[in-house]
């Protein structure tokens, strides 16, 4: 019940991407599990240096199972998962293939539009439920008919287990799908939704098993059933399960901001009505979080209290002080990248009306400003009001003088240099006697100066020239300002892997939570920060955020924390994410751009330069881990290899890199055998 202008416009759809990305890595998951249940004698699951309590098992279950143990059965069950869900995906598109092709010559609909799927909203959500019961149906038919042929497939799975995962995965897709509006492709849809049917599953998983300690043979979740975990599961899905609670509130605050003011029943109450939704979603945000989701997390955590136990386990680092430096780094980094960019867009948004060619004019004596030639903002200058008027070229030659102060000419009756809405001199500041500045030192008179008015105050006439030159300052390109961000993933993300990966995974899970929160801001243009939220991030969009929804953020944050979410033995896995991102994606635009000549094929943008940059600096970064002791021994062939691998996937899919790329190097990091 999707159409095309659903979806994010790009050459590929990303099929095979919603279908092979959930089984290759429930694969590389799997393979980690056997190796480590393979050796002699079986190695720890837990990654080595994570201060962090053992995983939880069952011990009142009748056969009780170590965590490997229940870690590789529950790591089966996650391939017969991905699998499950790539299935209905094909189901998905098969039946929209077919229902197109009857309907598709019977009506002629608008672009972006097909004839199979209703116009109406309404309607087209009830088809989707009528859909979604029926593959559901089919699909648990098919597991009971794959038991009694004794197949195999998908036995691990239960039938509860089945019908929760097929509706949940059914309804991920179509929730994204329409508040994402042109936020995904295809692929991307079914990688998220997967992703999101992971956690739900592994979210009910967890709690099946507190609420069933005897009956339950042992804990089903794909990563170890640690605190980091039950933390995971309280932020990113209960971020997601506030916003579904509160949708409501959301709903009307967009409404009502949205609206013109003239079509309000009460347009005077409009500001206040406002105030009230946003208050109604940060009070009902507090009691959710500290209500339902606090309780679960209590809960689980074995009746500890979850802030009382977060804030003790900061001080449990490799020294008391290390997390807290963390976070005081990681606050600082923050805090000078979001005021250094407000301040340059604030600047950049204030002089852009200047950018015209031509040369720009101060206006002497009159308030009509600084102005270019045939500007569509104010028009031609009139000739009447061309008197005291000159260019700023004429000025910085001194051939004509910036002002005039003699009351006695036209258009001399004021000494002030006007700029728009900004006035040069000070009427109340004290004369300056002739020839000396303000610090009473005389200054020679040097011929390039505009001469100014007797009587003008230096210091507002400096701030106010300096001010006006930023105009001539290069701006940054949107691909810069989002480089930028890679940039900044690298100088925080690695010393916090480094350090301390436990805390940075937790720290990462905190980061999503908070994005989730920012996003509903800006979507639902909250008071009072929805604004201010939406012109920021706006800078930093491209031709893959236009959709609703701005998801570029939480890609390249997902991208960087999935190496450490997924647990992997290796240091070197860790690291896979913001290398991969940070460091390789950053360096293949920065060098294909200055450098690339030699493009992979006519219609593809991608320069064999830049892949190349993309593998040469991903493998060097990598090196120089390991040259550093950061992480262990490697072989640097086979990740040549795995590095050359992702730079074909980067130079030849369409898919949003940040997404797809560090999922894949991870998994094939993991295949290959990089780490022995």
């Amino acid at each position: 019940m999707t159409v095309p202008k659903n979806y994010r416009n790009a050459q590929d759809d990303g099929i095979l991407t919603g279908l092979l990305g959930g089984p290759l890595i429930a694969a590389a998951l799997l393979y980690i599990s056997l190796t480590m249940s393979s050796s002699d004698p079986p190695r720890d699951p837990m990654p080595a240096g994570w201060r962090i309590e053992p995983p939880m098992t069952l011990s009142n279950s009748p056969n009780p199972m170590t965590p490997l143990e229940a870690l590789l059965l529950s790591r089966r069950y996650l391939v017969s998962q991905a699998t499950f869900c790539a299935t209905i995906l094909i189901v998905h598109a098969a039946a929209s293939w077919v229902t197109e092709a009857r309907h598709r010559r019977k009506l002629v609909v608008p672009e972006g539009e097909i004839s199979s799927v209703p116009r109406k909203e309404g309607r087209r959500a009830y088809l989707y439920i009528l859909f979604t019961i029926s593959v559901t149906l089919w699909i648990l038919c098919v597991r009971i008919a794959l038991k009694e042929a004794k197949l195999g497939i998908w036995q691990s799975m239960s039938y509860l287990e089945v019908v929760a995962s097929a509706t949940f995965f059914q309804f991920s897709l179509y929730v994204c799908a329409r508040l994402a509006h042109r936020g995904f492709t295809f692929g991307e849809l079914g990688l998220v939704a997967f992703g999101a049917t992971v956690l739900f599953i592994e979210l009910m998983n967890l709690t099946s098993a507190k609420l069933w300690p005897v009956t339950t043979p042992y804990i089903k979740t794909f990563r170890l059933p640690t605190p980091l975990l039950i933390y995971q599961l309280a932020l990113i899905p209960g971020s997601l399960l506030t916003g579904f609670l509160l949708s409501p509130l959301l709903y009307l605050a967009r409404h009502i901001a949205q609206r013109p003011v003239r079509r309000l029943r009460y347009p005077q109450e409009k500001q206040k009505h406002r105030r009230l939704l946003a208050l109604g979603f940060y009070a009902g945000t507090v009691l959710i979080v500290g209500g339902l989701i606090g309780l679960w997390t209590r809960w689980c955590l074995g009746r500890r209290d979850p802030w009382v136990y977060a804030i003790f386990w900061v001080l449990e680092g490799k020294n008391k002080w290390t997390r807290p430096a963390l976070l005081a780094y990681w606050g600082l980094l923050i805090s000078i990248s979001v005021a250094g960019w407000t301040r340059q867009l604030a600047r950049n948004k204030r002089f852009r009306q200047w950018n015209v060619r031509g040369s720009m004019h101060l206006s002497v004596g009159a308030g009509d400003g600084m102005v270019g030639p045939g500007s569509p903002r104010y028009g031609v200058t009139p000739a009447s009001a061309s008197y005291g008027t000159t260019t700023f070229a004429q000025a910085q030659a001194g051939t004509m003088p910036l002002g005039v102060g003699n009351p006695g000419q036209p258009g001399g009756s004021q000494s002030n240099v006007v700029i728009p809405g900004v006035e040069l001199s000070d009427p109340s500041a004290p004369p300056t006697p002739p020839g000396e500045s303000m610090l009473g030192l005389r200054l020679p008179n040097l011929p390039n100066l505009p001469d100014l008015p007797h009587g003008t105050n230096l210091s507002n006439v400096a701030t106010d020239l300096l001010d006006a030159a930023d105009k001539h300052v290069p701006t940054l390109s949107v691909n810069a300002r989002r480089k930028f961000f890679h940039a900044l993933a690298v100088v925080m993300f690695v010393p916090g892997i480094a350090v301390d990966a436990a805390f940075t995974h937790l720290a990462f899970s905190g980061a999503f939570a908070l994005f989730t929160f920012t996003e509903y801001v800006r979507y639902f243009a909250l008071y009072p920060f929805g604004a201010a939220v939406h012109l920021f991030m706006n800078e930093f969009l491209d031709s893959k955020d236009g959709g609703t929804a701005i998801l570029s953020h939480f890609y390249l944050l997902t991208g960087c924390a999935n190496s450490v979410w997924f647990e992997g033995p290796s240091r070197l896995l860790q690291f896979t994410g913001t290398l991969v991102l940070g460091v390789g994606d950053a360096l293949a635009s920065i060098v294909g751009k200055r450098l690339g000549r030699h493009r992979w094929f006519a219609a593809n943008p991608k320069t064999i330069e830049g892949s190349a940059g993309f593998v040469g600096s991903v493998w060097a970064c990598a090196w120089l881990l390991r040259v550093f002791g950061i992480v262990e021994n490697f072989s640097l062939a086979r990740f040549l290899v795995v590095a050359g691998l992702a730079g074909l996937l980067e130079a030849f899919s369409v898919q949003n890199d940040n997404l797809t790329l560090p999922l894949y190097m991870w998994a094939m990091t993991v295949l290959v055998d990089v780490v022995a």
